[in-house]
């Protein structure tokens, strides 16, 4: 069972921040004021047809999801103060009402638990200790589910068979391991399903049957290793089936309730294989029945089922240079037709279907387009638009993003993506920005609008994302290849890209910057340190320094992971990786920095502490670069607030039009 550390770069879908009243975290006295941001905001000159509010403001409207019965659609939607609503829509008279208000906790995430009733998820001041509310879809009856401080909740299986109740994951009586819960949705009832009482060597996840069965868990033992446990009847309890480390994959997607045996399941493995496949296999014989579903190259992504149809497989999904479907069913191939038919090359996507299988809502993007909503009614066969979610922003004006490819100086296979703007096109050498992903290990750059690319293309820069090694999707080998690499053959793999893309002849040389948040934000000051001369400035966004003090402020809930990340990062007690991370760690070397630095911070982010920017923004501004910093009070590890985006972008022009475009080398923003 691969379990990654993903300390990821974007703001996760579940995640917001809220101010904390009392607590003031890092050195205020080094963040510049809000007239400096000003003036460097002012640096972005010249009259331009988007502008960052175009990109960045939320949309109208977005969200849409069925109810399970088809009555009602829900949706987000935007006031006039930047706060998203949850409304709900009777499907048969149009009658709307708001279910949800957004207040000052920013709702990160919704559903329907069932026809009547929906949940959501908050969180307090950006600690990601998400608690689960319930309101009934007239808005009444709304819990707090989990009203539990310093305690996180995840979702862990719906019950679609049981209406009232789903199971989630907490770590309330310990909070560095999770334990599963039978949740009442209607009064908050909690009925602990399974304790998890060894801390040093805990269940890292469980699998539930449709039924709410617990049938399987998977334990890890001396922070690198783990065993799935199984039981196949009550009386032997559960048993070990596999044991394997973290670099393995075994994981069960579902069971197959096609099958005759109950112990029959679909499972993401890489066992006996380079990528991620789906095989089916029998826990009660613990062998492998077959291989379902692979692809030479990449990980498959998942599968999906049809619960009308007695869960009949319909399609299965992975991501490639783009998004690719491999529909299986009749049904799902019949689908599938009309669907390209109808949208073309555009990606599409079901994002919502009724229980009966007769409405379906499609997404539908592009590189460059933002996103449509449109319904598809199986019964009339008809197609029908919902909502542009940025009608402000058209195709015609949109940049292309260009999958590439390029094989690195020992030799692998890179992928990533080249977002061109126009005047590339027309033979101008434009400037150039490098915007390496967060992770780094797991998560991965992909096709599609991008409104980060989008934004810097319309300015006349070309954005380009690299797939270094240790990025996820991409096979075992890849991912194993970024082992202890950070800081060293990860930034040759960008160092490497940004050669390829000068062979093309289109990027002015003298003219790259490099931009990166999470762990983006340390190979953008690791770029800095390692090649000086290669980049005129850089964005360090929630960005990790100092690897000594980043391993010392992890949250509770990733020690057990502790000997992954010693494997995989670098070993703290280690003399010899000792040696590498001070080599690595940017802050220990922040002396090789000449470049200007733009530095940006959530001071309530529980993964990257406030004090990984603060030390280098202090060093830095000792020596006299030009290092404006940007904290926001009320957000953590990345901007959830829409004001807080539209003003980070906006100084993020400011500092690259400065840089890159005005080439003043005397000017300098004041700080305070």
């Amino acid at each position: 069972m691969k379990k990654s550390i993903l300390f990821i770069s974007a703001l996760l879908s579940l995640q917001l921040m809220n101010a904390q009243e009392t607590e003031v975290k890092g050195k205020p006295e080094l963040v510049s004021s809000e007239e400096a941001l000003s003036q460097l905001m002012a640096q972005e000159k010249g009259e331009y047809k988007y502008s960052v509010e175009d990109y960045f403001k939320k949309p109208s409207q977005s969200s849409f999801q069925f109810s399970p019965d088809g009555k009602y659609v829900s949706y987000k939607q935007r006031d006039d103060q930047g706060k998203t609503h949850v409304y709900t829509k009777n499907t048969e008279t149009d009658e709307v009402k708001m279910v949800i208000e957004e207040k000052e906790e920013l709702i990160r995430g919704y559903g329907w638990a069932n026809e009547n009733r929906l949940i959501y998820v908050m969180d307090k001041g950006g600690d990601e200790n998400y608690h689960l509310f319930a309101v009934d879809l007239d808005g009444k009856n709304q819990v707090d589910l989990t009203p539990f401080d310093g305690v996180r909740v995840g979702i862990t299986n719906s019950l679609k068979e049981q209406k009232d109740y789903m199971i989630i994951n907490m770590n309330k009586d310990n909070p560095q391991v999770f334990e599963p819960y039978k949740i009442n949705i209607t009064n908050g009832d909690l009925e602990k399903l399974y304790t998890n009482d060894d801390p040093a060597n805990p269940i890292a996840g469980y699998d539930f049957d449709k039924d709410g069965n617990l049938k399987a868990f998977t334990k890890q033992r001396n922070g690198t290793e783990y065993v799935l446990y199984y039981k196949v009847d009550e009386e032997k309890g559960f048993e070990a089936v596999m044991e394997m480390t973290w670099k393995d994959n075994f994981s069960i997607i579902q069971f197959d309730y096609q099958s005759e045996n109950p112990h029959d399941a679909y499972v993401v493995s890489n066992l006996n294989s380079n990528t991620d496949e789906i095989i089916r296999y029998d826990f009660a014989k613990k062998k492998e029945i077959a291989k379902v579903y692979s692809n030479p190259t990449f990980d498959v992504g998942g599968m999906s089922t049809s619960r009308k149809r007695n869960f009949e497989v319909d399609y299965f999904y992975y991501s490639g240079e783009k998004y690719n479907v491999k529909p299986v069913s009749k049904t799902a191939k019949d689908l599938h037709a009309k669907f390209k038919k109808q949208f073309g090359d555009k990606e599409f996507y079901i994002s919502s279907k009724t229980d009966e299988e007769d409405k379906y809502l499609l997404y539908v993007t592009s590189d460059k387009l933002y996103g449509k909503y449109f319904t598809y009614n199986s019964k009339t066969d008809k197609f029908k638009e919902v909502i542009d979610m940025m009608p402000q922003l058209k195709e015609e004006d949109m940049a292309e993003m260009k999958p590439i490819q390029f094989t690195s100086r020992d030799g692998l296979t890179i992928y990533g993506y080249l977002t061109i703007p126009k005047q590339a096109k027309e033979g101008i050498k434009v400037p150039m920005i490098v915007n390496p992903h967060g992770g780094p290990y797991g998560p991965r750059d992909e096709w599609g609008f991008n409104p980060e690319t989008q934004l810097f293309a319309s300015r006349g820069y070309a954005t380009l994302q690299v797939n270094y090694r240790g990025s996820g999707g991409y096979g075992k080998e890849f991912y194993m290849a970024g082992n202890k690499q950070i800081g060293r053959k990860m930034l040759d793999d960008l160092e490497d890209a940004v050669a390829y893309v000068k062979s093309m002849d289109m990027i002015d040389e003298k003219r790259i910057a490099i931009y990166g948040a999470s762990y983006g934000g340390l190979a953008t000051l690791g770029s800095l340190v390692k090649t000086p001369d290669l980049y005129k400035c850089g964005i360090d966004y929630v960005g990790v320094s100092n690897l000594f003090t980043f391993f010392k402020s992890f949250p509770p809930y990733w020690k057990p992971f502790l000997g992954q990340v010693y494997e995989q990062w670098y070993d703290e007690n280690d003399p010899e990786d000792q040696k590498i991370m001070k080599e690595v760690s940017p802050a220990l070397n922040v002396d090789k920095i000449t470049k200007p630095l733009f530095v940006v911070q959530g001071a309530n982010d529980p993964r990257v502490n406030i004090d990984e920017s603060d030390q280098v923004v202090e060093n830095l501004r000792a020596r006299n670069i030009d290092t404006p910093y940007m904290v926001k009070y009320d957000e953590g590890h990345g901007f959830g607030r829409e004001e807080n985006r539209i003003e980070l972008y906006k100084s993020m022009m400011g500092f690259f039009a400065m840089h890159l475009k005005n080439d003043n080398p005397n000017f300098k923003i004041e700080q305070n």
